[in-house]
């Protein structure tokens, strides 16, 4: 394989390639619309290609790959400080290729169709709970300007809907605004099936996947957060520990430390933050119930609680079940609840 390096810097029509020795020294830059690109990588003799972990990159890897390519993805962030002067397609590629040498470099991993596949899943669900809570949010804000008020929970807005577009009913609303109100309650029962339908597929796949089976024992992961691990992690080995884990999800402190001053702050916040966040609302899920329980969970919990805070306790308690999956995903293995 040759031992140069070529950094891409991808977009939808463009792309700007950057091709450096193992010196560092540019031999090669070119721009590439989306259709030569293919070709010319196919002419090229195989040889390590670099990218951002950005839109596109999974399927350009699986192309590149099935070219006899290596290919390797660096996250955003760390591409960033290698850029020198004002940022241009040219420079983003150089940048690229420069980060990529570095020995201390690291990579995020490609997702396989099959993980791709279940994010999409999991990202249309979360878009369409948006679009449901975005609708309530606006028919009780209109509804407060007429003196009715209602609760922030979806089925107490589906509940009272009908009632406000009763023709007979006598509550102060004009024909329109019930017309009004009648359509908003179809798009809200449309959003409600589309979620169901949703709901049902994550089951069916949780169902089938015996690593979801295993990761929905620990206490607040469910059949989303079982998927949307599974989505993620892929090839658990790539992962060092389970503290590697749960900081590439941002689920361990930011530090702002010198000298001998140590100074950490809140979560870092890296990382997929949906996952961060299922993991995190199931932590807050489990805290709801370990008050009175006697078992070394629990109690590690309250303790928790009780000197940091509900907030801290719910991280800690993501983290603990980030690192705990991960376990049990690499060495296969099922989980045994805390005496």
């Amino acid at each position: 394989m040759n031992s140069n390096v070529i950094a891409i810097d991808i977009a939808k029509e463009v792309f700007q390639l950057c091709e450096v020795d193992k010196k560092g020294k540019i031999v090669m830059e070119k721009r590439l619309t989306r259709g030569k690109l293919l070709p010319f990588m196919h002419q090229h003799s195989p040889t390590l290609i670099v990218m951002e972990a950005c839109g596109g990159a999974n399927y350009w890897t699986r192309e590149f790959k099935a070219l006899g390519h290596e290919v390797k993805l660096i996250a955003p962030h760390y591409v960033k400080p290698f850029v020198k002067g004002n940022k241009n397609d040219k420079r983003d590629a150089r940048a690229i290729a420069e980060a990529a040498q570095r020995p201390q470099m690291t990579f995020v991993q490609p997702k396989s169709v099959e993980q791709q596949d279940i994010q999409s899943l999991l990202r249309v669900r979360e878009g369409y709970v948006a679009m449901r809570t975005k609708l309530i949010n606006q028919l009780r804000g209109l509804l407060a300007e007429y003196g009715l008020v209602f609760s922030k929970q979806v089925s107490s807005m589906r509940k009272a809907l009908p009632e406000l577009y009763d023709p007979e009913a006598e509550n102060g609303l004009s024909s329109q605004m019930k017309q009004l109100l009648s359509q908003q309650y179809t798009t809200l029962l449309l959003f409600d099936e589309h979620i169901d339908m949703c709901d049902l597929e994550i089951k069916r796949l949780a169902t089938e996947q015996e690593a979801c089976q295993r990761l929905q024992a620990i206490e607040g992961i469910g059949p989303v957060t079982a998927l949307a691990l599974v989505a993620q992690v892929g090839d658990a080995s790539v992962f060092k520990n389970g503290r590697h884990f749960a900081a590439y999800l941002g689920l361990v402190p930011r530090q702002h430390s010198s000298g001998n001053k140590q100074q950490l702050l809140g979560i870092s916040k890296r990382g997929d933050g949906h996952l961060r966040r299922l993991l995190v609302h199931g932590a807050r899920s489990v805290l709801i119930r370990t008050p009175g329980k006697t078992d070394s969970r629990s109690r590690w919990v309250e303790s928790i609680k009780e000197r940091k805070g509900h907030n801290k306790a719910a991280v800690a308690l993501a983290n603990k079940n980030a690192r705990i999956a991960l376990a049990l995903l690499k060495n296969d293995d099922v989980y045994r609840v805390a005496a």
